[in-house]
């Protein structure tokens, strides 16, 4: 019955072709503002990490001015978002985290052996070995350094697959040595490609790739080499090297732990409650102790990784896509008033009023169908041209399958709502009404 009704469908499409067109094109332009918004908003919206976000903590401790906070905003006074390198050093000697590591975004000019191969500049992770481990990362060869590495600033790097793929053509590179900025790294393992989005360890340049290179923090410290990456200082200090901006009180480290159960959590915040008031004894940290451990979602929503902005725009294209489907009804509600002869023709030779229910709204679900498909081509087009404007925005305007899906269920949900009343008025008309003009 499904397929005659199928059949009965696509005739009546076949009398309308430029109403149908027109109820098509209503459908696909709203769906796919709906669509083309809905996929910026959930992939943006996402748990990056979902396995473990719950158990992964972004540390903060408040070594800011005393006279004015670091953050001050609708959600509240906040500490640094980052921390001095002294006290992120201080803080990797606790045993309390299951994972945890000190962190900045650096680069490094790439010198290959190859002739062919022109150097280049990749962006870099300093970190301590905890990084692995802590965000699951998958070693395609190799490992990460050991202890001794981090203690002593060794030169070992880690090199994501892409790298490896433009560098030694995808082969086993554990052992090789890799000329980083002049100097000659010892490749320890080799990881693949991990680009969470959003890249929540690190929200500057949010929807970013993760670096090509990770290498020992202490070894990036002992380089000097670059800090891509926010710095904020709160007093004037006589910085004339290096060492001195070490030891100053400027904040850019980031700094992320794994806690995997309550008890952790509560000694671990003892502990850095206990390592705020001894750096308020020896002058440091003047400001009332306000230490924070604020998980991955918690950190997306507080950092604003959804502006209100994105929710407005959602709410203003499910708003469009209603504008759409009233007009639609009308559109329907024409062509179903206008093929009521047909229908009372039927209802004469025996069809009950629930079998023409049925025939119009399987009508109504090829038309919304039709409409979702349109709506996915304009949804992909509206995404290429978001990445036009937005270079970062990339990652986020993919579709995938659970938005298409979400797509042509919307779409089909979407008309059928819309097609309810102008069926149920064709249905509700007397067939001898046209029966003496047939």
């Amino acid at each position: 019955m499904f397929t005659y009704y199928l059949r009965l469908a696509w005739l009546s499409i076949r009398r309308n072709p430029i109403l149908t067109a027109l109820m098509v094109a209503a459908i696909g332009v709203g769906i796919g503002a709906c669509t083309t918004t809905l996929t910026v908003y959930y992939l943006m919206a996402r748990d990056p990490i979902p396995e473990k976000s719950d158990v992964l903590y972004r540390v903060l401790v408040d070594s800011w001015d005393p006279a004015e906070a670091y953050y001050d905003g609708d959600q509240g006074t906040a500490p640094p978002f980052m921390m001095t390198h002294q006290d992120a050093v201080a803080l990797m000697r606790s045993d309390i985290p299951t994972h945890q590591s000190a962190m900045y975004r650096s680069a490094f000019v790439v010198e290959s052996d190859n002739p062919e191969i022109a150097p280049d500049t990749y962006s870099a992770r300093a970190a301590y070995r905890g990084f692995f481990d802590m965000f699951d990362m998958e070693f395609v060869f190799g490992g990460s350094w050991d202890a001794a590495a981090d203690e002593n600033g060794e030169l070992v790097v880690v090199i994501n697959r892409a790298l490896n793929e433009d560098l030694f053509d995808g082969k086993d590179s554990v052992g090789r040595e890799l000329k980083l900025s002049g100097t000659v790294f010892r490749v320890a393992g080799v990881v693949e490609n991990w680009n969470p989005i959003p890249r929540f360890y690190d929200l500057n340049g949010k929807f970013r790739d993760s670096a090509s290179l990770i290498v020992p923090f202490r070894t990036a410290v002992n380089l000097e080499s670059d800090i891509n990456g926010s710095v904020s200082c709160w007093k004037p200090e006589d910085i004339n090297s290096f060492a001195d901006f070490l030891n100053s009180e400027c904040v850019w480290i980031k700094f992320w732990a794994q806690l995997d159960s309550p008890e952790q959590h509560a000694a671990y915040m003892d502990f850095l409650n206990g390592y705020s008031q001894e750096q308020k004894s020896l002058g440091r940290f003047a400001r009332p102790i306000d230490n924070r451990l604020i998980d991955v979602m918690d950190w997306l929503k507080f950092r604003k990784v959804v502006s209100e902005d994105n929710v407005v725009l959602v709410g203003l294209s499910f708003l469009f896509l209603v504008v759409c489907l009233l007009n639609t009804v009308g559109l329907l509600l024409a062509k179903f008033i206008g093929g009521a002869s047909l229908a009372g023709i039927r209802r004469a030779l025996g069809a009950s009023r629930a079998a023409l229910f049925k025939q119009h709204l399987v009508e109504v679900g090829v038309i919304g169908l039709s409409g979702g498909l349109l709506g996915l081509v304009l949804a992909a087009l509206g995404l290429k041209a978001v990445r036009g404007w937005f270079e970062d925005f990339e990652k986020i305007t993919q579709l995938d399958w659970s938005m298409i899906g979400l797509a042509l269920g919307l779409s089909l949900l979407a008309s059928v709502a819309a097609g309810l009343y102008p069926t149920w008025r064709v249905c509700r008309i007397a067939p001898a009404r046209y029966l003496k003009t047939q």
